[in-house]
Formats: structure tokens, C-alpha cells, sequence
């Protein structure tokens, strides 16, 4: 069973989600504020974390920076802010993963559930490290380095780039891709990958112009090769 901390103020979809979540098995705990979440985020240590921007307090997307900076935990994003600004917006400021309302309790727990599976399963021992040029990156430990220096990664990065280094040289489609890492459905028009493509490039330390390890594949996917 998790411990999953919902964040949302309307009292009728709060009590709405609380209600399925624990039919389904979670152990819910509901704050309105966002004061009140990081709260809870820092004290009771939740598995995962669902959050609406909309807060009376506080914007989600500022509570969420701050909640960063206090713990690691698996966030998702609910909420009927569908832009794509939005979106990236809450990416980049280290959402897991987002929904927008309305959605069915079905659609949210499956999210939930592959987002758990995702951050909760543990590496086998003899595929911890991997090598590809001077990238090692550490299965069990989460963490990144190159030419002997870490790589601060984000959970979904590190998520991104340990699935391409377990599959160095190989093309991998989008849909592959996105079916691994995020645990959904690819639809074609999402930008999710690419936002988080050029991030990862970025810490690497390339360019989508120049690429050393992280090379585009037009209209196939994405491949994890040793810089020479």
C-alpha cells in the first residue's frame, strides 16, 4: 500500500479522490493548501504526491519548486490547466508526470501505479552500472557521471537516459520510448520527449546541432552512442 499526499482545495473532487484512491487501495492523506502539503511532504514522507496548480495560497507551480527543494518524492500534476506552457512549465520544475481534469479515477491510478513502479523497483545487480564513453550511470544509486564529474539529473531524466544506456547504439522509437519511460500510450503529438531530450542534452553538456552522446534519428527516435 502507498502513502499518497492529494493536494487539491475543491472539497468535492478532494473527497471525490480520496474516496477512489482508497477503494484502490492507497493510504490518502488530503490537504487544501500548499502550505499544508509541504507540511505533510516533510514530515510524513509520502510515496507520491498528486498536485493541483490552482492552490488558494500559493501557485502549484512555485509550491512545487519548493517542494523540490525539500524532497525527491514522485509528483504528479492534476489539474484543468491543459497549455502546453503549463505543461512544460510543471516539467521544469520537476512534476513527474501530468493530467488534466476532467479524468476518471481509473485514468489517475493507472498513472499512479506506473509512476510507483517506475521510482519503486530496484535495479538487479549485474546490470547496476552502465558505460557508454566516459558516461557511468548507476542503476542502483541514481546518479551520473561524466568524465568523473556527476551529472544532476531529475528523476525522469535519469529515468530517460538509463533506458537509452541499457540500449547503446540501437535506435529507439518514440513510441517505445515513450511507453517505457513515461508509461503511457505515445499519440503522436506530444512534446514531452523532446522537452525532456533537450534538457538531458544540456547537462550532458551537447547540443541538439553538435550531439556527442544523444543522437536524433528524423522521424524515428533517439540513440545513446560513445562520443569517437
Amino acid at each position: 500500500m502507498s502513502k499518497v499526499l492529494l493536494v487539491e482545495d475543491d472539497p468535492v473532487v478532494q473527497a471525490a479522490l480520496v474516496h477512489a484512491l482508497t477503494d484502490l487501495g492507497h493510504e490518502v492523506r488530503a490537504v487544501g493548501t500548499a502550505v499544508a502539503a509541504l507540511r505533510e511532504a516533510g514530515t510524513e514522507e509520502p510515496d507520491l504526491v498528486i498536485l493541483d496548480l490552482g492552490l488558494p495560497d500559493l501557485d502549484g507551480v512555485a509550491a512545487l519548486r519548493m517542494l523540490r527543494g525539500i524532497s525527491d518524492v514522485p509528483v504528479i500534476i492534476a489539474t484543468a490547466r491543459g497549455g502546453e506552457s503549463s505543461v512544460v512549465g510543471s516539467l521544469n520544475a520537476g512534476a513527474d508526470d501530468y493530467i488534466v481534469k476532467p479524468f476518471s479515477a481509473e485514468h489517475l491510478a493507472a498513472r499512479i501505479n506506473a509512476l510507483l513502479r517506475r521510482t519503486s523497483g530496484a535495479a538487479r545487480p549485474d546490470r547496476d552500472l552502465l558505460v557508454v564513453g566516459d558516461l557511468r550511470v548507476d542503476l542502483a544509486q541514481r546518479q551520473v557521471l561524466r568524465d568523473g564529474r556527476p551529472v544532476a539529473l531529475s528523476r525522469r531524466e535519469f529515468d530517460l537516459l538509463a533506458y537509452l544506456a541499457q540500449r547503446p547504439n540501437r535506435v529507439i522509437a518514440r513510441r517505445e520510448l515513450f511507453q517505457a519511460v513515461w508509461g503511457q500510450p505515445y499519440l503522436g503529438d506530444d512534446k514531452t520527449i523532446d522537452v525532456h531530450v533537450s534538457w538531458l542534452r544540456s547537462k550532458l553538456g551537447e547540443t541538439a546541432a553538435k550531439p556527442r552522446y544523444l543522437h536524433t534519428v528524423r522521424g524515428v527516435g533517439f540513440k545513446l552512442v560513445a562520443p569517437g
